[in-house]
């Protein structure tokens, strides 16, 4: 650890999975700062686990520099990214702070792309996506183009049946407003929801799977430079077909006035798995990867759960931040820690290539 910024800070540590983190982070030892925007929430959880709070909000990009001055790295917990991402990242550039963050957000893994020349010069560490969204399929993106180098087509996907925690319900709205994504020929391109099906073998037995607008479109991309990427989930037939009966609603979802009732409604409905839902359900991640020729390489692994993962891949990147001063810039989680790191977090298996 960098002895001139050895602290570092939680911010949104009071969501669901943002206090899931910080009390892993004391268990481990470690003595975060936490923040966020409730100063009544955040402080009571401080008090709880023997920690400093903050509380600001992000709408004074100067204000929250000055918040974030002094430590070393900041790994954002709270969602919707579309809203937190931008001015965390401008405060983190401008206090020469590291910024993590769990996001799976499209927008918000190409945003810190386009952020990279900044982050190299201010030798600050973008790094984006550090949770369920992409750890792993991240890291199966890197072993399978090691594994084929010469690779045009890389297909990812996951089986998981985690629950919905409260700001990934919400961060779901806000993708299905914006319609379906995909990487075609090096540019992400809008495609319908449910784009493409087809029968898929996570590793727990072949089911129907339909394409999403995951995170690995754009960070795949960054990883591997494999310029055709498609990301899937197993889907029933109901399922599938909802999907695409939401391509005809969709243009209603752009509404603000839509979004915010199904927020609300959201926030008072949902709540996040616990511990003991979370140890029952793993996660099998798969990809594929083709060349002009037609060779395949698949890759396999069966992880913890998203949320467990979560807390234990955003902790290993802050413990590689601590621990390493790698070069200023944009970076994703398998470029930054190594494509082993899925296979170093708890309830991950090997990697299993074929």
């Amino acid at each position: 650890m960098n002895p001139a910024h050895p602290k570092w800070m939680i911010y949104g540590a009071n969501g669901y999975t943002g206090e899931l983190i910080a009390r892993e982070a004391v268990r481990r030892g470690l003595q975060p700062v936490l923040a966020g925007r409730s100063r009544e929430k955040i402080e009571g959880l401080a008090r709880e686990l023997g920690l400093e709070a903050r509380a600001f909000a992000l709408d004074d990009a100067a204000h929250a520099a000055r918040q974030v001055d002094g430590h070393f790295l900041v790994l954002n917990c709270a969602g919707p990214f579309s809203a937190t991402a931008q001015p965390m990242m401008e405060a983190c550039l401008r206090a020469r702070a590291h910024y993590l963050d769990i996001t799976g957000e499209i927008a918000v893994l190409e945003l810190a792309q386009s952020l990279a020349a900044r982050a190299r010069y201010a030798g600050v560490v973008l790094c984006p996506g550090v949770g369920f969204d992409v750890i792993p399929t991240d890291c199966v993106a890197a072993a399978l183009k090691a594994a084929l180098p010469d690779a045009t087509h890389l297909a990812l996907g996951f089986d998981s049946r985690s629950g919905l925690s409260p700001g990934t319900a919400k961060t779901s709205v806000e993708g299905l407003a914006q319609g379906g994504k995909v990487r075609r020929d090096g540019k992400i391109v809008t495609v319908p929801l449910a784009y493409r099906v087809r029968r898929i073998d996570f590793g727990d037995g072949e089911k129907e799977a339909m394409t999403i607008p995951w995170g690995d479109v754009s960070t795949a991309y960054h990883s591997t430079g494999i310029p055709n990427i498609e990301v899937f989930i197993p889907g029933s037939a109901a399922m599938i077909a909802n999907a695409r009966r939401a391509n005809w609603i969709r243009p209603l979802l752009g509404f603000s006035f839509v979004q915010n009732l199904i927020k609300s409604r959201i926030a008072r409905t949902v709540k996040g798995p616990g511990e003991e839902q979370r140890a029952q359900m793993p996660t099998f991640v798969w990809g594929e990867a083709r060349n002009a020729r037609g060779e395949k390489k698949v890759a396999r692994i069966r992880t913890a759960n998203g949320y467990s993962l979560t807390i234990t891949g955003s902790l290993a990147v802050v413990d590689h931040l601590r621990k390493n001063e790698p070069a200023g810039g944009a970076y994703t989680p398998s470029k930054l820690v190594g494509a082993d790191l899925v296979t170093r977090l708890p309830g991950s298996g090997a990697l299993q290539l074929s």
